[in-house]
């Protein structure tokens, strides 16, 4: 019997989250033990490295939802798969020549020549094969990859450092660089058996190839907003407060976002966007209602679990992991629960959205939601000189970003309802 996309949608989902919570688990512990012996400022070399070059490339994982939507409406997978070719060459090429020479030059970080080249390689190879996989749907492979990546890397690590006597700054490149590799070999390797390769090839830019490079372009901004909606909360954060309310912000509100945000936000890109476009490509609404359905449930119990486990317990869950000094986080951290279920379903709405292939209002939604963090920061300024006032205005860019998608969801569901009634008659 053939798995439906509300099946398929409920097992990737929770194996994503596994996955997900082994590979974060993993890694923090890696980070930890990192922490206890290497020096702080080889740790805040490599991290910067790795930002800026991760900063140059994950625009390109906008490409991922355009990928799934254009090859769900046209299955014109050589094509689609060479725009997104030319376009991953021509940004390692500029992060090669000109983001690189800015890390050894203008930074003046002291890292060898070959592992930073190795290091945007690695994740250019990475970003080819997960948006690959994602447009094919491939969800065992994908939920596989989360966890042998820092499974890998943890143990190059330990090869380099121990075996072959490299400094650890070097044992740490040298490992992110051959663990991306490995796991963009593994995904290769597993997707071969499926599907085969298509060739490089001239690309036919026909009306609907010039939509998904529109479509791609829109989606990458998207990615930029999303960051910049961040960053937005870290800037005002360093002009308006101490130093130690930035540090509760980056040291422990920052990570908390970006945990729960991975666990439970970036799957619904994943897993459910890929099976919405399918499932509208085959007018199966009825799937969609119950994915929807299932999800909202979801979303409810997440958030609602969330809340109550932070108001019982915030200040003493930040208490028993950070130090005494970052107390005055619990505040803020309960204050994020407040609008975290409006992340979960502002997630889905977007993905029902883009299913439809309306990616410039799922970037309007995305600008909305900056604009508006900003005027309520500046708005609940008036009122509190409390740093509750930059997770509150992220909040509410969050909910305003929640309501403009649900208008335009209730727009598609309605038209949807219109278009079965007509064919019934």
């Amino acid at each position: 019997m053939t798995e439906s996309s509300f099946q398929r949608v409920k097992n990737a989902f929770v194996s994503a989250i596994w996955a997900t919570f082994a590979s974060m688990s993993l890694g923090l512990a890696f980070k930890i033990w990192l922490a206890q012996w290497v020096d702080k400022s080889d740790l805040a070399l490599y991290h910067t490295v790795v930002d800026i070059i991760s900063m140059s490339l994950i625009l390109l994982s906008g490409f991922r939802a355009s990928m799934v939507v254009s090859f769900s409406q046209t299955k014109n997978d050589a094509d689609i798969t060479n725009i997104f070719r030319y376009s991953l060459i021509t940004m390692v090429l500029f992060t090669w020549g000109l983001v690189l020479p800015y890390i050894k030059h203008q930074l003046n970080i002291d890292v060898e020549y070959i592992q930073l080249v190795g290091v945007i390689l690695g994740m250019g190879f990475k970003v080819y094969f997960t948006n690959q996989i994602g447009m094919y749907r491939l969800y065992d492979i994908a939920n596989k990859a989360i966890w042998i990546e820092p499974l890998v890397q943890v143990l190059l690590f330990l090869v380099c450092f121990y075996l072959f006597g490299q400094t650890a700054v070097a044992s740490l490149f040298f490992s992110l660089m051959l663990s991306n590799f490995a796991v963009a070999t593994y995904m290769f390797i597993q997707r071969r058996k499926l599907i085969a390769t298509t060739p490089l090839a001239p690309v036919q830019l026909d009306e609907k190839m010039k939509s998904f490079v529109k479509k791609s372009m829109m989606s990458s901004l998207e990615v930029g907003a999303s960051i910049l909606m961040i960053y937005a909360a870290v800037l005002l954060t360093i002009g308006y407060f101490t130093i130690d309310e930035l540090g509760d912000f980056q040291v422990v509100v920052r990570p908390v976002l970006a945990y729960f945000t991975m666990l439970f936000v970036f799957p619904v890109y994943r897993y459910i966007l890929p099976e919405i476009a399918q499932c509208l490509r085959h007018e199966q609404h009825q799937e969609i209602a119950l994915i929807r359905r299932w999800f909202f449930k979801l979303s409810l119990a997440i958030s609602a679990s969330l809340l109550l486990v932070l108001v019982l317990f915030s200040d003493e869950i930040v208490g028993f992991i950070f130090p005494q000094t970052y107390a005055k986080a619990a505040p803020v951290l309960l204050h994020f629960s407040l609008f975290f279920g409006f992340m979960m379903l502002n997630a889905f709405q977007v993905a029902y959205i883009k299913a439809h292939g309306l990616f410039l209002q799922s970037l309007m939604i995305r600008l909305l939601g900056v604009a508006t963090l900003l005027s309520m920061f500046y708005l609940l300024r008036l009122f509190t000189d409390n740093v509750v006032a930059v997770i509150l205005a992220l909040g509410f860019g969050y909910l305003a970003m929640f309501i403009a998608s649900s208008i335009i969801e209730r727009k598609l569901l309605k038209q949807h309802s219109f278009d079965e009634a007509n064919a019934a008659h």
